[in-house]
């Protein structure tokens, strides 16, 4: 029969089902059909396609809720095209593209534009976030219900905050009326203008001006404060600095809902890691110190921090090469953010290996309100991620991105996607 297929022999890890075990899974259009042990020996299935998964890991396909596909108006850094095929290489099902394009997606249009785009052009799932204010200037609201009712899946100006206390509070109440996520750049630019490193000795000796880590904590307090005030879910992104971390933990604990995202270069370097003045290291919010990333890690052991996301964001070389000061801040992430988990994370015991499907599929599922996927429970739909945890690599070209502004360059990892199934097919691997 068509649209079949069997994942035979893999360790089934779901969190949502406190599932870690051998397990076969049955796939048939487009959705889970079946999850259990033997299978493969049933009569019924002799002539169904199958994947051999032995020594591997079957997952719910992973979620990326941050990432910069750069279309329109940046595709010579990333097209939907090249960034979600970038996903696939990376076992990532679902990815949430940004907003801040040239022109930002601050219209319905717009909104409907990329999911077309994904539809026609996407490996992967492709959502997309809308503009929170017209243009991402800060000055005044887009029209959030019409975003939504077009698609879009949060509300956000990512790239930028929004500097008025006034205006950030009415966009989380047209969030929270309207059932968006608001994830949150957080950002006091009038403290970190013009810096390109962290504020540290390491950016010191080198004689560059810094990003104090307040500019990040100064507004993640100030908009738990308006989450409280509002009721609004809120989700910090790209969380890297320790003041923030306790800021977050602290609003959890207080029953506030206020989640977080860590990404891979802030959970696995800091400043010193910083290579010359190689622009590469370059990013928004910068490598902080060894107590900040110390700070990440175990704000993602102990659940503070919900998701990990890449904050994907390619440029080209011809402006990388710019250097330190000048250079646009942002790096690629999605074909090694499994990887670096892997390595960083589990392999040195900071997570356990359904904590990681937890925080880089189900939670991830859980804050965008996607219903129907972050499981793989009966019916869901049939976005699978197979694992090789034990496959040894070095980041190296050639990538699926079109860009190579990658941190991690020469790395070796262990650990990588085998094979990507999205609603059924197999866009990635055997």
């Amino acid at each position: 029969m068509a649209d079949r297929l069997l994942i035979v022999g893999g360790t089934v890890i779901d969190p949502t089902q406190k599932l870690e075990a051998m397990r076969d899974v049955l796939i048939e259009n487009g959705k889970i059909a079946d999850i259990a042990a033997g299978l493969a020996k049933k009569s019924g299935l002799v002539d169904v396609q199958r994947l051999d998964a032995d020594h591997a890991w079957v997952t719910p396909g992973l979620i990326d809720m941050h990432v910069h596909l750069r279309e329109p108006g940046g595709e010579s850094a990333e097209t939907i095209a090249t960034g979600t095929r970038a996903a696939a290489r990376g076992g990532v099902t679902t990815v949430l593209a940004m907003p801040n394009t040239e022109p930002p997606i601050d219209t319905p249009a717009l909104v409907r534009f990329v999911l077309a785009k994904g539809r026609a052009e996407g490996a992967v799932n492709v959502l997309t976030a809308g503009a929170a204010t017209r243009g991402q200037k800060g000055e005044s609201l887009t029209k959030a219900r019409l975003l939504k009712e077009a698609g879009a899946s949060a509300l956000t100006d990512d790239g930028r905050p929004i500097m008025d206390a006034g205006l950030m509070r009415r966009a989380l109440e047209y969030a929270r009326d309207c059932g968006l996520l608001f994830i949150d750049h957080c950002e006091d630019e009038r403290l970190s203008q013009g810096g390109c490193v962290h504020e540290g000795p390491a950016g010191a000796a080198k004689g560059l001006r810094g990003i104090p880590w307040a500019s990040e904590t100064v507004m993640v307090l100030r908009d738990v404060a308006l989450c409280e005030l509002t009721g609004a879910p809120v989700h910090i992104a790209h969380i890297s600095a320790a003041q923030s971390v306790d800021a977050v933990r602290a609003a959890r604990k207080r029953g506030l809902p206020v989640s977080a995202e860590a990404t891979p270069h802030h959970f696995s370097l800091c400043e010193d890691d910083v290579e010359g003045h190689d622009a590469d290291f370059k990013m928004n919010p910068p490598l902080r110190g060894q107590a900040d990333r110390s700070a990440v890690l175990e704000g993602l052991a102990d659940g503070t921090i919900s998701a990990i996301a890449t904050d994907h964001a390619p440029h080209s070389a011809r402006k990388k090469a710019l250097g330190l000061t000048v250079a646009p801040f942002g790096v690629i992430g999605l074909e090694t953010s499994l990887a670096l988990a892997l390595t960083r994370l589990v392999g040195k015991k900071i997570l356990t290996r359904r904590q990681l499907v937890e925080r880089m599929s189900a939670w991830p599922a859980r804050l965008l309100g996607l219903k129907t996927k972050g499981s793989l429970r009966r019916g869901m739909d049939a976005d699978v991620t197979v694992i090789d945890p034990a496959a040894s690599w070095a980041v190296e070209p050639p990538f699926a991105s079109k860009s190579r502004n990658s941190p991690f360059m020469g790395l070796r990892l262990k650990g990588r996607a085998r094979c990507t199934i999205v609603g059924g097919r197999i866009v990635y691997g055997l």
